[in-house]
């Protein structure tokens, strides 16, 4: 195994967050759109900083395949969440831009970085997804 990590959460979605080595510990708590005081963080939040974060990792791996520079990358993972027939859904738009860059090349590139990006490969045919070079 080349990695792993454990996180425990004590009263779901109005309750505490830590990380089993105590690195971080957050303050969870219901969005006000749900009828929480939306005074914390909750999973969504977490979920697009690390889908924007580690599509940016695929994006700085793969930038030079196409002759690109991705450092000035900005990567914006866009969630959204609305009710189905089952419960809740997550919808998703991953907005990429490199400044000065040939757009048709990033949209090369982050139709690749889609490919691999593991939040991309978990969430393939389960979240519709949107990809955007700004």
């Amino acid at each position: 195994m080349a990695y792993s990590i454990s996180a425990t959460t004590k009263g779901g979605r109005n309750g505490r967050a830590i990380l089993e080595n105590g690195g971080l510990a957050l303050a969870m708590a219901l969005q006000k759109e749900f009828g929480g005081n939306g005074e914390g963080h909750n999973p969504e939040q977490l979920f697009a900083l690390g889908w924007s974060a580690c599509f940016g990792q695929a994006i700085l791996a793969l930038a030079k395949k196409h002759d690109l520079d991705g450092q000035d990358a900005r990567v914006t993972v866009a969630l959204s969440m609305d009710k189905d027939e089952i419960s809740f859904g997550f919808k998703a738009e991953i907005k990429v831009t490199i400044p000065g860059a040939d757009k048709a090349k990033v949209q090369a590139l982050v139709e690749d970085a889609h490919k691999i990006c593991p939040y991309s490969r978990a969430t393939r045919n389960n979240v519709p997804v949107t990809l955007t070079v700004v």
